[in-house]
């Protein structure tokens, strides 16, 4: 196995963006922050103002802070979890409660009209944050954290970089990278939602590939920053390489100036919602009402 990654590994991954923040905790209690965005900003490359991207992160006010603890997975308690969070791994198991409450606060925040709306925001901001904490780990380090479903716990009271907490320091290479993000995490958490809803599967995909493509432009954007063009030219390569699967290819097609997909997360239906800046419209749909039954006779 590749040697762990250390608190100061994965605060050079979260200096990359807001969703790329990732804490490691243990059961005892003892925890660090390996990293965090200034302000507890998780914005998404790519998105348009006012976009699916710019909300999916985020708790009603913007606030991202958590209390209390909940259970670890050996028994202890996770310093600075939440009471709602929950290994990810019960959750695909059948745990729904802690899902619900995350659609249900996504749907408040957006006045959602929709549940399958809230759902979808919902599942679009953990696909946003596994994919970017996953491929960032890939092209900074060369290893990815072992994102075992038992020790990966999800908060869904609170938003990025508050909602995930690791507790392992163990790496994977990045050959998993496909089974840990798509295999491990992506499709369980799809099934987990359309046991719940009727949401398209070929929607929550699209978010999966939006997501993914959202990760690398964001690498992308860093590298040009900070001089790392090898990083910028890795994120797309790896990104390449999770399009290959068959749940992704399809989804979307990258094109100048960047990726456009093949369907909608909805967020245009929420109450001056718009479109988001990968989105397959490019203006918001015009949702003509029935026209009134006519009596005959």
């Amino acid at each position: 196995m590749p040697e762990p990654l250390t608190a100061a590994d994965l605060r050079q991954v979260a200096d990359i963006g807001g969703f790329f923040a990732l804490r490691l905790v243990w059961p005892e209690g003892e925890a660090e922050r390996a990293g965090s965005a200034p302000g507890g900003e998780a914005e998404a490359a790519g998105s348009a103002p006012g976009g699916a991207a710019e909300m999916v992160g985020s708790a009603p006010g913007g606030e991202g802070e958590v209390a209390g603890s909940a259970p670890g997975a050996d028994g202890g308690s996770l310093v600075g979890a939440g009471p709602h969070s929950a290994p990810l791994g019960e959750i695909y198991a059948g745990r729904r409660a802690p899902l619900a409450f995350r659609v249900a606060k996504v749907r408040a925040a957006i006045a959602a009209p929709e549940v399958r709306i809230a759902a979808s925001i919902a599942q679009l901001g953990l696909a946003a944050r596994l994919s970017s904490i996953a491929l960032g780990s890939a092209v900074l380090h060369d290893r990815i954290p072992d994102f075992d479903p038992a020790r990966l716990h999800w908060d869904p009271d609170a938003s990025s970089p508050d909602d995930l907490f690791l507790a392992t320091a163990a790496s994977r290479p990045v050959p998993d990278l496909a089974a840990i993000v798509l295999d491990q995490h992506l499709a369980p958490l799809a099934a987990a939602l359309r046991v719940e809803l009727r949401i398209s599967e070929r929607l929550l995909w699209g978010n999966a590939g939006s997501a993914v493509a959202a990760a690398a432009r964001e690498i992308h954007r860093w590298a040009g920053r900070t001089g790392h063009p090898q990083a910028a030219a890795r994120a797309r390569t790896l990104a390449d390489t999770l399009f290959a699967d068959p749940r992704l290819t399809g989804t979307g097609t990258f094109e100048a100036p960047g990726f456009r997909r093949r369907s909608c997360c909805l967020y245009y239906r929420i109450p001056g919602g718009g479109v988001c800046g990968d989105c397959c419209f490019r203006t918001p749909p015009v949702r003509t009402p029935p026209s009134p039954s006519r009596r005959t006779g």
